[in-house]
């Protein structure tokens, strides 16, 4: 499977897809008119371990909501990333078995040598 879920909307997420320039072979997903279902959240925790590392804390509503002043188990970062589209990391990226998850430098850099090396086997 190649999938990149994505906010349209977010500049980064954008300025992000152009510089991996996905092919049609990758399906794109807009988190937001889609949000992830329970199976691919599930699948993304297995391979980065917990939900709390998908969950973006830096998300408006976590504060507004007062998430911040919670202890938060699994469970409850679960819940929210499937209620809500704006707690997920993103944006998250499938080639394979290879996850890349959030917008940090090293994570954006392994994601493009990653959809890029497909066609040079």
């Amino acid at each position: 499977m190649k999938k990149i879920y994505h906010l349209k909307s977010c500049s980064t997420n954008v300025r992000i897809l152009k510089e991996i320039g996905p092919g049609p072979e990758v399906e794109l997903q807009n988190i937001k008119e889609q949000n992830i279902d329970a199976e691919m959240l599930d699948f993304l925790k297995e391979k980065v371990g917990s939900y709390e590392a998908l969950f973006s804390k830096k998300a408006m509503k976590f504060r507004s909501m007062g998430l911040n002043e919670m202890n938060l188990s699994e469970s409850h970062y679960k819940r929210y990333i499937l209620e809500e589209y704006t707690f997920i990391k993103r944006p998250f990226m499938i080639n394979g078995e290879e996850v890349f998850i959030g917008n940090s430098k090293d994570v954006v850099a392994a994601a493009i040598q990653s959809f890029n090396m497909d066609g040079y086997c």
